[in-house]
């Protein structure tokens, strides 16, 4: 991962005199002014504003900018915007390079390397815009409720009260030119027909902006979503153990939807990734109920039922055979 540029904080921010960067810090979820913070700064708008303003509130800011090489003739362009906005703004800057092949499933696999590449819990500027989007990309592609919380407020998405509008009006107040990604209105890539397309209708039929809605709505589901993992959190085989197994009992005994919960928290292959799906889950409960003696899922594995409790097992892509050797179940 080469990594170019200084992460020290050059000199204090030059934040103009405009009073709209005072009014934004005030709606947005930074962690305490000293703190150091990681941003993801790829040139546009969004992430110009969130350097901005996560320098405003006082943080001592890293602005990383990753290069997929997917445009060679502006990548090096964009990272010297980026590095310049940076010293500016008295954040240090770090550059990488990532590159992403051209084909299928592009802007999920540069997604995925950006993730590779970027420091553990560091910010993005999603707004509530990009929250709205993603609930109803979420809704399209059939998730639960967990998908329909969309993204989790918090010091990693620290602009989700914000509008687009506000994070484009700051940084044209402050005399910033963002990068404009010509693949951000291509309607090959659906979060882009959602954004062009679906919102506007949705706007149109509601009368009113949906954005607001659909930003309450994922917060309200998310205190829900929260409220029922703390009802699971007790129940064994909320949490996978891949050597004692997971009890069938108490999952048989609970209410469906606390077991189906208790199974999608136990069968995470880690935080970042997403859950197993309804399908998969619906596949393990049958092994639960002793419909089926065992079943595969998602990630490469395996999942056996033996004397009363589960076992979850990394298994070969090409057949069966579990890549380590097989637990001993409990007596």
């Amino acid at each position: 991962m080469p990594v170019t540029g200084s992460s020290l904080r050059p000199q204090a921010p030059d934040l103009g005199t405009t009073d709209l960067v005072g009014a934004l810090v005030r709606r947005c979820n930074f962690p305490p002014p000293g703190t150091h913070l990681d941003c993801a700064v790829s040139g546009g708008a969004d992430s110009l504003a969130l350097l901005v303003l996560a320098s405003a509130a006082a943080c001592e800011v890293v602005a990383w900018h990753v290069d997929h090489g997917t445009r060679p003739e502006s990548g090096a362009a964009e990272a010297a915007l980026v590095e310049a906005a940076a010293d500016r703004f008295g954040a240090g800057f770090a550059g990488v390079r990532a590159e992403v092949a051209p084909g299928p499933n592009l802007e999920a696999r540069a997604r995925t390397a950006r993730r590779a590449h970027l420091p553990p819990g560091h910010a993005t500027g999603h707004t509530a815009d990009d929250q709205a989007e993603t609930v109803l990309i979420n809704m399209l592609r059939g998730a639960g409720l967990d998908g329909l919380t969309g993204m989790r407020a918090g010091t990693t998405h620290p602009l989700l009260e914000l509008r687009r509008a506000e994070t484009r009006q700051l940084v044209e107040e402050l005399g910033l030119t963002p990068v404009m990604d010509p693949t951000n209105l291509d309607p090959v890539y659906l979060r882009n027909r959602v954004r062009n397309e679906l919102i506007p209708l949705c706007s149109e039929l509601a009368r009113r902006d949906v954005v607001p809605i659909l930003a309450r709505q994922a917060r309200l589901l998310a205190e829900d979503a929260d409220e029922l993992d703390q009802l699971v959190s007790g129940l064994p085989g909320a949490v996978a153990e891949m050597t004692s197994g997971i009890p069938v009992a108490p999952l048989l005994s609970s209410r469906p939807a606390l077991a189906r919960r208790a199974l999608r928290r136990a069968l995470r292959a880690g935080e970042e990734a997403h859950p197993p799906s309804l399908a998969a889950v619906e596949r393990v409960m049958a092994v639960v109920r002793g419909e089926a003696v065992a079943c595969d899922i998602e990630g490469g594995r395996h999942v056996r039922r033996s004397r009363g409790r589960l076992y979850v097992e990394a298994v070969e892509p090409a057949g069966r055979a579990p890549a380590t050797e097989r637990p001993r179940p409990a007596n």
